[in-house]
């Protein structure tokens, strides 16, 4: 029995203790509901929003050190292209045109073991987003937004960048 008492205080030690030295992105999506394009269905925003959530939180691995917690809250997505309704069946066609980039709405606050290290809001668009060479060949569904995401990240929070790609 006192083993068993010791070897979960040792547990909880060794998944508590390095916790706290772990980099973390906090993702709330506020008023969802009203964004302007975040998909024509329930089902379709809450996949943008879980798409969007699992991005942010690989960059914030990638970028942000250990201790550092970055909380966004996005206050509106439009997403790339427009829907379109097809002829016939129930689901929509998105078309990719020049005059409909992506745009994503966010405020955000980087903090490091409490304290306050920057913050701000800020529009994310791209005007060029078709003249993404890696877009094209992605079959991904947000991958002009998770490209706005991928600058914004690099530019804002520059000091820390893990090479995540293999080397063979």
């Amino acid at each position: 029995m006192r083993w068993n008492f010791s070897l979960a205080v040792v547990l909880a030690i060794v998944i508590l203790a390095p916790a706290s030295s772990f980099a973390g992105v906090q993702v709330r999506f506020i008023g969802s509901d009203r964004y302007t394009d975040a998909g024509s269905f329930e089902s379709s925003r809450a996949s943008t929003e879980a798409a969007l959530r699992a991005h942010l939180n690989r960059l914030g691995k990638r970028y942000l050190t250990p201790g550092q917690t970055l909380s966004i809250d996005v206050l509106d997505i439009d997403l790339a292209g427009q829907n379109e309704p097809l002829r016939f069946g129930p689901s929509d066609l998105r078309v990719m045109r020049g005059v409909t980039p992506p745009r994503i709405k966010l405020r955000y606050a980087l903090t490091e073991r409490g304290r306050h290290l920057r913050s701000g809001e800020e529009t994310l668009s791209d005007i060029n987003y078709q003249m993404n060479p890696s877009a094209h060949l992605s079959s991904d569904r947000y991958v002009y937004e998770k490209a706005l995401l991928d600058d914004w990240f690099g530019r804002t929070f520059p000091g820390r960048q893990i090479d995540r790609r293999h080397k063979f």
